[in-house]
Formats: C-alpha cells, structure tokens, sequence
C-alpha cells in the first residue's frame, strides 16, 4: 500500500513539474554519483551499483529527447578513478565497453540521430574501450540532431593545464603573440570538449561540488547547479524535471534583473528621447509586474 501510494504521489508530482516545465536547457551536464554507497548501503557489491546506475543513464537519455535538449555530457569515469581496486577498475572498463557498442547499435540511438563522442585522455585506457569509442564515433559520425559527450578518463585540471603549455609553447616558439591569446584560442586547445557551453550541471548523491568537471565550459559559463540527493541509480525522472526549473527559474531571474536594470536606465532619461519611449515599450512585456507610474508618467524615476 505504502509503494502505490508513493508511485501515485511520485506520478502527479512529476506531471506538475511537467507542467511547469516551459522550455529546456541547450546542455545538460551530469555527475552520476553515489552507485558503490548505493551498492553498500544494499548488501550489494559495487560492480552491481554501477550496473544499475548505467541503466539510469539510459533513461536519461530519454528524459532529454523529451523535453528538446540538444547535448548532454556524462562524467562516467574520472583520472582519480585509476585509483580504485582493480577488480571495480575492471568491471567498470567492460561495462563502458558494453555501452559503448551497445549504444552504438540501438536503434534509438540513429533514430534520433545520436552523436556519441568522448571527452579525456583515452590513451590510459584498456584497447578494449578504446576500440569501443572509436566504433561508437564511427557508427555516429555523421549524426548533429543530438549530442552525447562520455566524459572518460577525464580531469578538468589536467585538460586546462594541457591548454595552458599548448599555449605556452606556441609563444615560445615564435608562433603566436601573446597578444593573440584569447578565448577561441584557449578553446581550441582543449583536446576534446563539449560542442557548446553548459548551461545546467547536475549532481546526484548529496555532494555540493562540480569536482574538476568542465571547469572551462560549466564553472566558466557560469551554469546553473543542481545538486540532489537521490545516488545515481535512483535518479528519478522527478529529479531530472526538478533540476531542469532550476535552470529555468535562474534563467528567468536574469532576464528579470537585466530587464529592470534597463527600465531604470530608460525611465531615467525620461520623455527627452522619442527613443526611449519605444525601448521601454518593448521591455514592459519582460517584467512580471511593470510599475503602473511608467506607463502614467514616463519622466521620472521614483
């Protein structure tokens, strides 16, 4: 009784926030977090953790074609997890190596006209991944409605950092000046990267931190941040909407302060300039409650 009423609630709440849900971020970035403590906290042991979490990421992948957004990127394995014991090392490699062809393969995935592509420094990985990924990028090459970038043996530092010494080199060498040196160049020397900016970076398992993922295209960009509790396997399609308004409603609060600030400015220079008058026109409709004394008087700020 206890289950079905909790699916039942589970099921509005997620049509409410459907509901609510008026748009969706161009790039989704997620940190999937938490399979071994859900593992532990089963009696299970962590192979089966991650097992269940690559199940979630599927689902993912449908949340987002749902709701129009174009590009997600999975932190599916991080440099720091060369560290694990090498049996949870191992069973992670075959697991990547069966998505990765897995995926290649699905229907769904050519469909929808999936682009896989992978994000890190793949020479440290085992032959059989790296032969994965180069089937999976052979069989997607040609695809652009969608992007889905695995980030894999991955460290945001170290990606910066390789930049950094391209850069550095090429101004020792008498190649580039340093005048030159701006975003687009930083930008073309990051080996491998996202194909646009993230705009919503998400975390499961209760951690409050990004932990070296995308420093350049999601701190950078200042993207909004998500951080729930559920552990990765348990990330419900209700976490997934709630992350989205998130995004959503910082979004709309920029547009809001950015929309007042000009208003300020507009009412500020009052009648004097016919122009004006025509820019707060077109800026009323951004506000939710225009102030009533803009549109009587239009001389003067309160």
């Amino acid at each position: 009784m206890r289950d079905w009423l909790r699916s039942v609630l589970n099921a509005g709440y997620e049509r409410v926030l459907r509901h609510e849900v008026d748009g969706a971020p161009a790039h989704v970035a997620v940190i999937q977090d938490g399979n071994r403590r859900y593992a532990r906290e089963r009696g299970k042991d962590a192979t089966e953790g991650h097992s269940e979490g690559a199940e979630t990421t599927e689902n993912v992948l449908d949340w987002c074609a749902e709701i129009g957004v174009e590009e997600l990127t999975l932190y599916a394995f991080s440099t720091e997890n060369f560290d694990r014991p090498e049996a949870e090392r191992q069973h992670l490699f075959d697991l990547l190596t069966e998505k990765f062809r897995e995926f290649a393969d699905a229907d769904r995935v050519h469909d929808q006209g999936v682009r896989i592509r992978t994000i890190g420094e793949t020479d440290m990985l085992p032959e059989r991944v790296r032969d994965a990924i180069e089937y999976a990028d052979r069989r997607t090459v040609g695809y652009d409605d969608f992007t889905l970038n695995i980030a894999v043996a991955y460290g945001g530092r170290a990606e910066l950092l390789g930049a950094a010494r391209g850069v550095a080199e090429a101004v020792a060498d008498g190649d580039l000046d340093p005048e030159d040196v701006d975003v687009a160049e930083i930008e073309d020397r990051l080996e491998t990267s996202p194909v646009r900016d993230v705009d919503l970076i998400v975390r499961t398992g209760g951690d409050e931190r990004t932990s070296n993922f995308l420093p350049w295209h999601a701190n950078g960009s200042e993207a909004a941040a998500f951080f729930c509790t559920p552990y990765w396997p348990e990330f419900s399609k209700t976490d997934f909407l709630r992350a989205v308004r998130t995004y959503e409603s910082r979004e709309a609060s920029w547009r809001r302060t950015r929309a007042e600030r000009a208003l300020a400015l507009v009412r500020a220079l009052g009648s004097e300039v016919g122009e004006a008058r025509r820019i707060l026109d077109r800026l009323r409709d951004h506000l939710p409650n225009p102030p009533e004394d803009v549109e009587a008087e239009g001389q003067s700020a309160d």
